[in-house]
């Protein structure tokens, strides 16, 4: 005999509210947006790159060649403690010419290229090192920034600026939902701010135009320093 068990429908109607709110997922007045301030501050650090190309037909003699540069531009460099010198790229690699005879490459000679890098806050030195490295080397580039320790100093207080923005920003959106308060949910930091190029004339003076020629005054600009703060506020009722 089959029994079958029946539920009273007042404690089914009990049931169903309870299990409907335990599966429905809670829901928060939170709020997603951005902070950020900026400041322009002035590069403190050049940085330049000159370099040396020769061309021989003997692979030893022309390594000679720009060793005697690269020695003689680090003495003149030396005389400049303000500048800091170091060596850059250096590398040698063999010119091939077609033969009029044959469709073979010939080795006709070699080319090498070396560089030295140049460092300094001090711009006027540099620029003066640099007016006498020109009468045998080339000038690559010239770029200016803003020295690590300035930046961090710098970043530092725009941080703590942009994380005021933001506190106060949060508490507009709290006054204006008229919420009683708010926590904070999340918050990532960011920065942002690069050098600005320089771009001099390409070429090596010749010993007499360097002699002659004043020391190039060096102008290195500003560099606009970038902190952005973005996060979530839960807003409370």
């Amino acid at each position: 005999m089959s029994h079958f068990w029946l539920i009273p429908s007042a404690l089914l109607f009990l049931a169903l509210p309870a299990f409907a709110s335990a599966e429905t997922p809670l829901t928060y007045q939170r709020v997603d947006f951005s902070t950020e301030v900026a400041r322009s501050i002035a590069n403190d650090q050049m940085n330049a790159t000159l370099s040396v190309e020769l061309n021989d037909k003997d692979a030893g003699r022309l390594a000679q060649q720009i060793t005697q540069t690269i020695n003689d531009a680090m003495k003149k460099a030396a005389a400049y403690p303000a500048v800091k010198a170091t060596s850059g790229n250096q590398n040698t690699w063999p010119v091939y010419g077609s033969s009029t005879l044959t469709s073979s490459s010939k080795l006709e000679s070699w080319r090498g290229h070396a560089e030295i890098r140049l460092e300094s806050r001090d711009f006027k030195a540099a620029g003066e090192l640099i007016s006498r490295l020109q009468e045998k080397l080339q000038m690559n580039g010239i770029s200016f920034v803003v020295s690590a320790d300035t930046r961090n100093k710098t970043e530092n207080e725009l941080t703590a600026e942009a994380i005021a923005a933001f506190k106060t920003r949060a508490e507009a959106i709290r006054s204006a939902w008229a919420a009683k308060s708010y926590k904070l949910v999340q918050m990532s930091l960011g920065s942002a701010g690069g050098p600005v190029p320089y771009m001099p004339v390409m070429r090596a003076m010749k010993a007499a135009d360097a002699e002659s020629a004043p020391a190039q005054d060096l102008a290195g600009g500003e560099t606009r320093l970038v902190v952005n703060v973005s996060g979530s506020i839960e807003l409370q009722p």
